[in-house]
């Protein structure tokens, strides 16, 4: 039974994250103070460069055995520039969806008939019980014309 991706991401994530502490340990030649300093020096803006050679070397190793761990287990990982796995269908072309999925019938063009009757005499109202345009007209009716 294949494994979910959650479950593989974290146990993948689990290995490269212990091969680091592994690797800052020899890093400092198992010295407490220069592990502390070494970890300290660590934040959010830290560059690759700025990493010991040995942590260097144990993230490197840790993201070719994710690819190949994840490629083991049947995910794909392929560069985002690669497009897609497959083509994509053309305009128009029917895509199987499933099995067993029942198809839809054919395109309904607009409604002229319904509950109303058929809609031949122009717009409507978003009210749907007048025309729409004429004058504009407020809560109070039409504005008076100005004094002055």
């Amino acid at each position: 039974m294949p494994r979910a991706a959650q479950d593989v991401m974290q146990s993948l994530i689990f290995s490269a994250v212990l091969d680091a502490i592994a690797a800052l340990k020899s890093a400092s030649g198992n010295l407490p103070n220069n592990l502390l300093r070494q970890v300290q020096a660590i934040h959010g803006n830290v560059t690759m460069a700025d990493l010991p050679k040995e942590l260097q070397d144990a993230i490197a190793a840790s993201t070719r055995a994710a690819f190949a761990g994840l490629l083991k287990e049947g995910y794909s990982v392929a560069p985002r520039d690669a497009g897609p796995a497959r083509p994509a269908p053309r305009q128009g072309e029917v895509v199987g969806r499933g099995v067993d999925r029942p198809t839809r019938g054919p395109a309904r063009g607009p409604r002229g008939d319904g509950p109303r009757g058929p809609r031949s005499d122009g717009p409507r109202s978003p009210r749907g019980d007048r025309p729409a345009g004429g004058p504009a007209r407020g809560p109070r009716g039409p504005r008076p014309p100005r004094q002055g």
